[in-house]
């Protein structure tokens, strides 16, 4: 699949997390000639619409699956050093953390009561000894004392970090149209063939609602939970998530946390939170299956009271959120290999029709590590930064 004197056309199908970071490691790679060879990235409705503008923005080398995210890992850093990442799309390392807490009674009334001289940010030394005799860092002063049971180190910031979804991936999209890359607003039908290789894909135009056509050698199938719209033998199933943004009552610690925590009537919830460096707060709940996925992601439905039960929970351990703004509340469709194992990275029965799909909650994690080895395979014809054979989409295609 190595470039030819003709040129290469390449359509990347997805403009979610591994659809933008293939395109920009496509046309950064140095095959990549912008006089012959044509890259373009088709997107249904907005770059990082779904999942990758709503996930966490974890990064960790103790995620999976193994044989990518070293490499994936590594290069988040590289990507952050190259284009003043902290600054663009908040890249930082961070601590990570699993908490045991028991909910307390909320005090917030919808708003701040005047007069009340008492900061909420303050610690007494007692508090401080019993998160100290917990074993909590002494820099997680945001979760409260007296709910505050255990605490896991789980990452060091030498082993964790954290970006901004929606920035990091529309980053990547600006930055591979800087190189040449062409971005499309068009629903993708179906994929052209003859002779069993692509001959290119036809598409919807958001603007004009009219039929067009792409002519491609190479197509990329990066369309997370979309997948089996336009490749119906991809086993690629969608699970909703929901999360809430918080503008805490004060600037909190780096820190990402997997919680456990009693609430009243015996129910236990285990939502994940995650500090941000624009002084803001994500928290996200458990998956569901209620909803169908739906044609785009501007069709997602959003269940307000999936949300408002998130920003309960963690308002039950932390003062600073629970006095904090929400600021957003949404939800989003992860997509997840049916047949297990996962994500699919790689060639499949159809000369010219690559697929990376199906990376659950880790396509944050994993998207440059995927978007390099997918650049690989279509300008030198194999994947030399990683070894991938067991994400191979033939396995189960």
């Amino acid at each position: 699949m190595a470039s030819s004197d003709q040129g290469r056309n390449i359509v990347i199908v997805g403009g979610g997390i591994i659809g933008s970071t293939t395109a920009y490691y496509l046309s950064h790679h140095e095959k990549f000639n912008k006089e012959k060879d044509k890259i373009t990235l088709l997107e249904a409705t907005k770059i990082a619409g779904g999942a990758s503008g709503k996930a966490g923005g974890l990064l960790a080398l103790w995620a999976y699956p193994s044989c990518i995210v070293p490499l994936s890992y590594r290069l988040h850093k590289e990507l952050s050093d190259k284009h003043g990442g902290e600054d663009r799309w908040g890249y930082r390392a961070v601590h990570c953390g699993q908490i045991d807490c028991k909910s307390q009674p909320s005090s917030k009334s919808g708003g701040k009561a005047k007069g009340d001289s008492v900061s909420l940010n303050k610690r007494s030394n007692k508090a401080l000894n019993q998160l100290r005799v917990a074993g909590v860092p002494k820099e997680l002063d945001w979760v409260d004392p007296e709910s505050l049971e255990s605490y896991e180190e789980m990452g060091t910031p030498s082993t964790t970090a954290q970006v901004h979804p929606y920035q990091f991936t529309t980053s990547m999209a600006a930055l591979a149209e800087e190189q040449g890359v062409h971005i499309v607003i068009g629903s993708a039908t179906k994929i052209s063939q003859k002779d069993n290789a692509v001959s290119g894909i036809h598409y919807t135009s958001k603007d004009t609602g009219e039929a067009q056509h792409l002519a491609a050698d190479t197509v990329i199938l990066t369309a997370g939970p979309w997948t089996r719209t336009i490749w119906p033998s991809a086993p690629i199933s969608a699970t909703r998530a929901h999360s809430v943004t918080i503008r805490p009552s004060r600037p909190v610690s780096a820190f990402c946390l997997f919680t456990s925590i009693s609430q009243a009537r015996g129910a236990t919830a285990t939502p994940e939170i995650y500090a941000r460096p624009n002084d803001e707060v994500y928290a996200c709940g458990e998956g569901d299956h209620l909803i169908p996925l739906p044609s785009a992601t501007d069709l997602v439905q959003v269940d307000d009271g999936r949300c408002q039960d998130i920003v309960d929970q963690v308002a039950g351990i932390s003062a600073e959120l629970r006095d904090g703004e929400v600021t957003a509340r949404q939800a989003c469709y992860l997509p997840n290999v049916s047949a297990g194992g996962g994500p699919l990275v790689g060639e499949t029965g159809v000369k010219g029709l690559l697929m990376g799909a199906g990376h659950t909650c880790w396509g944050i994690q994993n998207g440059p590590g995927t978007g390099r080895c997918l650049s690989e395979l279509v300008w030198e014809g194999r994947v030399r930064s990683a070894r991938l054979e067991s994400l191979d989409p033939r396995r189960v295609l």
